[in-house]
């Protein structure tokens, strides 16, 4: 039986509600908190410069709306080819991008280590005429930029969206605290630091007992170095990864 809960979602919006409805459809209630809104930051004109001067081999694309504002500014069959390597982050950006025709492989592990692990990204598939370019928002994915270089890569980034945090008022977090909130779903380390950086930290009840789910093991490791506790990894930011990582724990507690 799964025990009364309510967890906050920090994700944007549309992502935010789609999570919340899947998850009380098993019997956890949630409430959505956005952090930021999405903002295009790309237009085709860019696109096509960087594309044309940097002719990419491989294109990463790290999350759904990278897929969705790349698409707005200039649809992607229109510059993604049958002979480039397209990746997807996760099984959510995988699907985004089949929706609009291109194929794309995805990682067993929806993180850094687990893009590295895939043939296309090993040290004895990349040489220096690999071109990697990395499609997301207004930064993000630095490691992954880093590794691929020092395994003899040129890379690059399209910038296709930006993030625009939003000023959440002090009542809405008194709420949390004095309904003692059951966790906070998180999905980046950006989105672990704004939270934190919103809350009281020192209190023992966001440190001890508040529960953090994360997308990753970087952003557990990012939670513990903060002084969280409670911290369980999902091991991927699709809506079903979550839900299994917290009716496992559910019952495990039971």
């Amino acid at each position: 039986m799964v025990s009364n809960t309510c967890f906050v979602i920090t994700r944007p919006r549309k992502q935010g509600v789609q999570l919340k409805h899947a998850l009380q459809r098993v019997g956890l209630d949630a409430q959505c908190q956005p952090l930021f809104e999405y903002q295009p930051a790309t237009t085709s004109g860019r696109v096509l410069s960087i594309t044309d001067s940097f002719s990419p081999t491989i294109i990463i694309f790290v999350s759904v709306a990278a897929v969705e504002f790349a698409q707005q500014a200039l649809p992607l069959k229109q510059w993604i080819n049958d002979s480039i390597q397209v990746i997807a982050v996760g099984t959510a950006t995988q699907m985004a991008l089949k929706k609009l025709d291109i194929e794309a492989v995805c990682p067993h592990h929806h993180d850094t280590e687990g893009m590295l692990a895939l043939p296309a990204l090993s040290a004895n598939q990349l040489t220096a005429t690999s071109n990697v370019l990395i499609v997301r928002g207004n930064g993000g994915r630095e490691l992954l930029a880093t590794q691929l270089k020092q395994l003899g890569a040129n890379v690059q980034y399209l910038e296709s969206y930006q993030r625009d945090w939003l000023d959440i008022p002090q009542h809405i977090i008194d709420q949390w605290r004095q309904n003692q909130i059951t966790g906070f779903i998180v999905t980046s380390n950006a989105l672990l630091q704004r939270i934190v950086g919103l809350l009281d930290i020192n209190d023992k009840y966001w440190q001890n007992t508040c529960l953090w789910v994360v997308a990753s093991d970087r952003i557990k490791e990012t939670a513990q170095h903060l002084g969280l506790q409670k911290v369980i990894n999902s091991q991927g930011a699709n809506d079903q990864a979550i839900i299994d990582a917290l009716l496992n724990r559910e019952s495990t507690n039971d």
